[in-house]
C-alpha cells in the first residue's frame, strides 16, 4: 500500500470501489464517475504480490510479461468522495487481503457507506431499459436507495470482490450496499454502457450532483446497433437450424434464442484461447449466425500472440 498524499475532509465521505465483471458494468460505472468528478489519486495497492500471469505478451517477435494490474485510489472534496478502481478481479485469500485493505482505508477516513457495482443478468432485450438493483449487508441502507427508485436484489449472488467485500465490511460494521445495472443475458460478455449509465445517474443522486452522459451514451449508440444485429440475425436464422438440428438444440423461448447462441459463441472462443485448433469451428459458428463480421476483430485478436 502506498500512500501519495495526506488528505482531510469536512465531512464523512462516501465510497465507491469496483473490478471488472459482467458487462463491465460496475468497471464503467465507476470510472466514468471518477473521470467526470475529475478525481485524484491518493494512493494505491501494489499489486505485484497478487498478480500471478498464466501467459505472455508477444510483439515483434518479442515475448514479455503482462503488465501488473492497477488498483488505485481516487478523492474528490465537495461532494466529499472516495474511489477505488482496480484492473483486476484477484479471487481467494488475496483477493480478501485486498478488501480488507480498502476497509482500512474506509475506516481511516470514517466513510458513511461504500457502494460497489456490478451487473445483474436477466433474459431481456438490448431494447428493454435497465434498471438498477441493490444488495447490501445493513437494512436500513434500502430506505436510503427507495427514493432513488433503486429496488432489492431478489434471491441469488454476486460473484467476485463487487460482492465479497459487502460480506467483509458487514464484520467491521461498515454499511455497504452493490447497486447491480441488468443486462440481457446474452451480453454478458460484452460492454453494457446502458446499465451503467443507470447506475451512473444513481451515484449522482446519492452525491447531490449532475454529471454530463454526452460520452457514454455515445458509447450505448454504438453497442446498441451490434446488440440489435446479433438479436435479429440470431432470430433470423433460428428457426431454420431448428428445423434441421431438433436433437442438439434445447426447448427454450423465443426471448432465451440470443442468450443460447451467445453462450455457445462465447464458449467456443474460450475453448480457442486455449486451442487454436478449434479456430475452424468457432469461425464456423459465426458464419452460420451470419456474425463473423461484427466479431471479426476479436476472432482475429486470438492469434496475435502468434503472430512473427
Amino acid at each position: 500500500m502506498r500512500i501519495f498524499e495526506e488528505i482531510t475532509f469536512s465531512s464523512r465521505p462516501v465510497m465507491f470501489a469496483a473490478w471488472p465483471g459482467m458487462g463491465n458494468v460496475g468497471i464503467i460505472s465507476m470510472d466514468y464517475l471518477r473521470s467526470k468528478l475529475d478525481a485524484k489519486v491518493f494512493a494505491e495497492i501494489d499489486m505485484a504480490s497478487f498478480f500471478i500471469p498464466d501467459s505472455i505478451i508477444v510483439k515483434d517477435g518479442v515475448a514479455q510479461l503482462p503488465e501488473i494490474p492497477g488498483a488505485v485510489f481516487y478523492y474528490h472534496k465537495n461532494p466529499d468522495t472516495l474511489i477505488f478502481e482496480s484492473s483486476a478481479q484477484v479471487a481467494g485469500k488475496d483477493g480478501i487481503t485486498i478488501i480488507k485493505t480498502i476497509l482500512d482505508i474506509a475506516e481511516r477516513y470514517k466513510v458513511k457507506r461504500i457502494f460497489t457495482a456490478a451487473a445483474f443478468a436477466q433474459p431481456m432485450s438490448h431494447k428493454a431499459p435497465s434498471k438498477v438493483m441493490s444488495a447490501c449487508n445493513h437494512p436500513s441502507s434500502f430506505k436510503d436507495l427507495d427514493k432513488f427508485h433503486v429496488v432489492p436484489m431478489p434471491d441469488g449472488y454476486i460473484a467476485g470482490q463487487n460482492g465479497l467485500l459487502l460480506g467483509v465490511a458487514a464484520s467491521r460494521n461498515i454499511d455497504s450496499c452493490c447497486l447491480l445495472g441488468t443486462i440481457p443475458s446474452f451480453a454478458s460478455n460484452l460492454s453494457y454502457p446502458k446499465a451503467s449509465l443507470e447506475i451512473v445517474k444513481t451515484f449522482e443522486n446519492i452525491l447531490k450532483v449532475e454529471i454530463d452522459h454526452g460520452d457514454i451514451e455515445e458509447s450505448i449508440s454504438i453497442v446498441d446497433k451490434q446488440l440489435a444485429a446479433i438479436e435479429e440475425r440470431i432470430k433470423e436464422y433460428f428457426p431454420s437450424v431448428m428445423e434441421k438440428e431438433e436433437d442438439e438444440v434445447p426447448n427454450v423461448e423465443d426471448e432465451e434464442v440470443p442468450r443460447y447462441i451467445m453462450d455457445k459463441i462465447e464458449k467456443l472462443f474460450d475453448e480457442v484461447k486455449k486451442d487454436k485448433s478449434k479456430a475452424s469451428k468457432l469461425k464456423e459458428e459465426l458464419d452460420r449466425w451470419k456474425l463473423y463480421e461484427l466479431y471479426e476483430h476479436r476472432f482475429l485478436d486470438l492469434f496475435k500472440d502468434d503472430e512473427g
